[in-house]
C-alpha cells in the first residue's frame, strides 16, 4: 500500500497539505505492515502517525493511552472529523460500554482507545482477539521504560501484544527518550524490526528562561504583565500551592483555575475545558494537567518549583506554542527544591538502582539550570542531538551570565576521578576532595591518594555544582548500571593537560531574605521611603483633580506597588485596583515614582 491514499485522505479528511517531518516515514511503516519506534516532539503530529494507517488498513486500530482525559479529547476530535471512534474506560456506563463493544463486534469502529490496565484484563485480550486489528498504537510509550522519567507499572504488562497479535504493526510514540529508554521500549514491547524515527527535539519558536527564586509570586506576576489574555500554564509542585497560587492570582484579577488530582472530577473536567476553549485562561496545575492536551495556541509555561527530570521540563515546557507561534517558558527555582525533591525520593517505593536514576535526573535538570552556554544547546545535547552553539533565544544567549575560569578545580575533580578508578559517584568523590574520614575512603584506602583533601578549603555544595557543570558541558559522565559512577570522556583528556579552559557559573544561592522591622501599616523600613513617596504622589493628584485621596487608590492599592514594583503599565494594569481608565489618568506618576526608588 503506498502513500497516495494517505495524502489524499490528509488533504480530504484533516485539511493539510502535506506531512510534516517524520510523519510520511511512520504511515509508510505501518502501511507496509512494520513495527515502528516514533520519536516526535510534543507538537510534532504523533496521532497523525497511527490514525491515518487505522483508516487505510483493515480492521480497527487500538490506541493505549494513559490517560482518560486524553482518550476523550482525541475521540471527540476524530468524530468531528467524521472518524468512526470510541473509548473504554471507566467513565463509561455499564450500557455506554456494551454499546462500544457490540460497535466493534459488528466492525463498525474505525479506532477504539484503551487505557492498559483495562487492555491486559484476560477478557478484554480474548475479546479483541476475535476481530480484525489494523495498527496498535502504544502511546506516552515512555511509560513502559524503568529509565524514563514516567514509569508506569501498568505498561510493563504491555509486552505480550506481540503474543496476542503477532501479525499487527505495534507503534510505540513518545516525545522524550533517550537512546537507553527507546532501547528498553523496543525490547519491553518485543517490537520486531522496528523502522525507529526521530524527529529533532528542537522547538525553535519557544524562548528559555531560568532564574533563581527570589520571591516567586512576584516573578511570576511580573512574567504575567507580558502574557496579558493569552493562555497559559503555571506548574506547582505540590496541591497546596496549586490552590493558593491560583487564588492570589484571581485577587490580582487574572482569570487563573487550579487543576490538581485532589479535585473533584467533575471540577476538573471543568477547568480543563475552559482552558481548552477559553483564550486567556491560566491555569496553575500540578503535572497532572497537561499529558496529550491538544490546545495550539499556549503562549507560555511558568514553572515555579524544579520538576523532576530534564526529560519531565521538555515534555511540560512542549505544552507551549504548538502551533508554531512564539511561546515563552519560564522557571524559578530555588535549593529548597533539591532538598524537596530528594526527600520524597527517597520516602518512595522505588528500588535503590532506580532511585540512582532518579537522583541523576535531577543533578543534570540542575546542571542545566546552572548553564554557561546556550540553554538550548544544552538541552538537546542532553537528548543527544548536535545544536549550534548560539540559537539567540534563550536567557543565557540574550544576556550571557557571568562566569569565572576554574580550570584548576575541575582538573582537580577530573583527577580525584581517575585516581579513584572511576567507579564512585559524585558524592563520595566529594568526600575525598574535601578530606572526610569516611567508612567508604577507608575501605578503598582512598587517603593514599595525592588528590585527597586538595579540595577542603571549599564547600560540599560548590564541589557538587562543580561536578554538575562538568557533566552538563560534556567533560564527565555517570553509568546507570554502576550506581551513578562518574566516568571520564573524550573531552577530559585536554581538560585534564590545560589545552582547553573550564568556565564556572558561580552557584546561584538562595537570595537572602529581606529583613522586615514591623512598623506602622507593616512597612518596613527600607520600603518607607517608597511609601511615604507614593502617598505624596496620590495626595497631589487628589488635590489636581479636587478629589478625596482615596478616590484616586486606596491604601492596599498602595501598598501592592510598593510590594510588587511594577515596570510598565502593562504589569501595573495586575495591581489590584487599578482599572483601565485610572491606569490612563494616574498610571505614568506613580510609576516615574517607582522608577525614582528602584
Amino acid at each position: 500500500m503506498n502513500l497516495q491514499a494517505a495524502e489524499q485522505l490528509l488533504q480530504t479528511t484533516y485539511g493539510f497539505d502535506a506531512f510534516r517531518g517524520q510523519q510520511a516515514n511512520a504511515i509508510d511503516a505501518v502501511l507496509s505492515g512494520r513495527d515502528a519506534l516514533v520519536l516526535m516532539p510534543t507538537g510534532g503530529g504523533k496521532s497523525l502517525c497511527y490514525q491515518i494507517p487505522a483508516q487505510l488498513r483493515a480492521g480497527t486500530g487500538i490506541v493505549i493511552s494513559p490517560l482518560i482525559a486524553l482518550m476523550q479529547d482525541q475521540v471527540m476530535a476524530l468524530r468531528e472529523l467524521g472518524i468512526n471512534a470510541a473509548y473504554l474506560n471507566s467513565t463509561l456506563s455499564m450500557e455506554e460500554q456494551r454499546q462500544v463493544t457490540q460497535q466493534f463486534a459488528a466492525g463498525q469502529l474505525q479506532m477504539l482507545y484503551v487505557a492498559p490496565e483495562r487492555l491486559l484484563q484476560p477478557k478484554t485480550l480474548a475479546y479483541l482477539s476475535q476481530q480484525p486489528i489494523s495498527v496498535i498504537a502504544v502511546d506516552e510509550a515512555h511509560c513502559v521504560s524503568q529509565w524514563g522519567h514516567d514509569f508506569r507499572q501498568d505498561y510493563l504488562g504491555l509486552g505480550v501484544l506481540k503474543q496476542h497479535f503477532p501479525n499487527t504493526p505495534l507503534m510505540a510514540l513518545t516525545a522524550t527518550a533517550d537512546q537507553r529508554t527507546q532501547t528498553e521500549i523496543e525490547q519491553r514491547l518485543q517490537l520486531q524490526d522496528p523502522v525507529r524515527l526521530d524527529a529533532s527535539f528542537d522547538r525553535p519558536n519557544l524562548q528559555y528562561h531560568v532564574s533563581v527564586r527570589q520571591d516567586a509570586r512576584k516573578q511570576l506576576i511580573k512574567f504575567l504583565a507580558r502574557h496579558k489574555q493569552e493562555a497559559g500554564i503555571v506548574y506547582c509542585l505540590s496541591r497546596k500551592k496549586v490552590e493558593s497560587t491560583a487564588e492570589w492570582l484571581v485577587s490580582r484579577g487574572i482569570n487563573a483555575l487550579p487543576y490538581h488530582a485532589g479535585l473533584p472530577a467533575q471540577l476538573r473536567q471543568t477547568h480543563q475545558q475552559r482552558f481548552l476553549r477559553e483564550d486567556d485562561v491560566v491555569i496553575v496545575a500540578t503535572v497532572a494537567f497537561g499529558m496529550g492536551i491538544d490546545k495550539p495556541d499556549v503562549r507560555f509555561v511558568f514553572h515555579m518549583d524544579l520538576p523532576k527530570s530534564l526529560e519531565a521540563y521538555y515534555q511540560e515546557t512542549g505544552r507551549a506554542g504548538r502551533d508554531g507561534e512564539p511561546a515563552e517558558v519560564h522557571m524559578v527555582y530555588g535549593l529548597q527544591d533539591v532538598v524537596r525533591l530528594n526527600q520524597m525520593l527517597n520516602e518512595s517505593q522505588m528500588e535503590e538502582q532506580q532511585k540512582q536514576v532518579e537522583r541523576h535526573k535531577l543533578n543534570a535538570l540542575l546542571g542545566w539550570c546552572e548553564i554557561t552556554h546556550c540553554r538550548r544547546q544544552g538541552l538537546l545535547n542532553y537528548f543527544e542531538e548536535q545544536a549550534p552553539t548560539f540559537c539567540g533565544n534563550c536567557d543565557v544567549c540574550i544576556s550571557p551570565p557571568q562566569t569565572r575560569e576554574a580550570t584548576v578545580e575541575a582538573q582537580k575533580f577530573l583527577s580525584t576521578v581517575y585516581r579513584t578508578g572511576q567507579r564512585f559517584g559524585t558524592a563520595h568523590i566529594v568526600d575525598v576532595l574535601r578530606g572526610l574520614d569516611t567508612e567508604k575512603i577507608q575501605q578503598h584506602q582512598h587517603k593514599q591518594l595525592s588528590t585527597y583533601a586538595i579540595g577542603a578549603d571549599v564547600s560540599a555544595s560548590h564541589w557538587q555544582s562543580i561536578a554538575r557543570q562538568l557533566i552538563v558541558q560534556g567533560y564527565l559522565s555517570n553509568d546507570f548500571e554502576r550506581y551513578g559512577a562518574l566516568t571520564l570522556t573524550d573531552n577530559s583528556r585536554a581538560l585534564l593537560r590545560s589545552e582547553k579552559d573550564f568556565h564556572y557559573r558561580e552557584q546561584l544561592a538562595e537570595p537572602a531574605e529581606r529583613k522586615k522591622k514591623a512598623s506602622r501599616n507593616g512597612v518596613s523600613e527600607q520600603d518607607r521611603s517608597l511609601w511615604e513617596a507614593l502617598r505624596e504622589c496620590r495626595k497631589q493628584l487628589a488635590n489636581e483633580h479636587d478629589l478625596a485621596p482615596y478616590m484616586i487608590f486606596h491604601d492596599a492599592t498602595l501598598m501592592q506597588m510598593m510590594e510588587e514594583r511594577p515596570e510598565t503599565l502593562d504589569s501595573l494594569s495586575f495591581v489590584h485596583g487599578v482599572g483601565a481608565s485610572k491606569l490612563d489618568k494616574y498610571g505614568e506618576a506613580f510609576l516615574e515614582v517607582i522608577g525614582a526608588h528602584a
